[in-house]
């Protein structure tokens, strides 16, 4: 979901990973490399004109072929998804106000 990541929140953000980085099978410094090489790898698919939200599954097995850190995590973590419809509610409700 890297490439979801990158287009919801764009470039100006602190992306922090917690479970997959340590969770990795072959340890932390494999699940942070994991982590940065599905990010270049997506941030540079951007950079050329590439549909990266359309093509970020496929981007990122192409990068996993030279990153066994990101192929481990891919064959372990491949049936995770995201798209669950949101439980939150809203903090505040618009009150409409008189203009003077």
């Amino acid at each position: 979901q890297m490439h979801q990541l990158l287009y919801d929140l764009g470039d100006d953000v602190v992306l922090q990973f917690g479970g997959g980085t340590i969770g990795h099978p072959d340890g932390i410094q494999s699940g942070a490399t994991a982590n940065r090489v599905a990010l270049e790898s997506m941030v540079l698919a951007r950079n050329e004109g590439r549909d990266y939200v359309g093509e970020g599954p496929e981007i990122l097995r192409n990068a996993a072929t030279t990153c066994g850190p990101l192929k481990a995590a891919l064959d372990l973590w491949k049936d995770i998804t995201f798209d669950y419809t949101s439980t939150d509610t809203p903090d505040f409700v618009e009150v409409a106000t008189e203009s003077k």
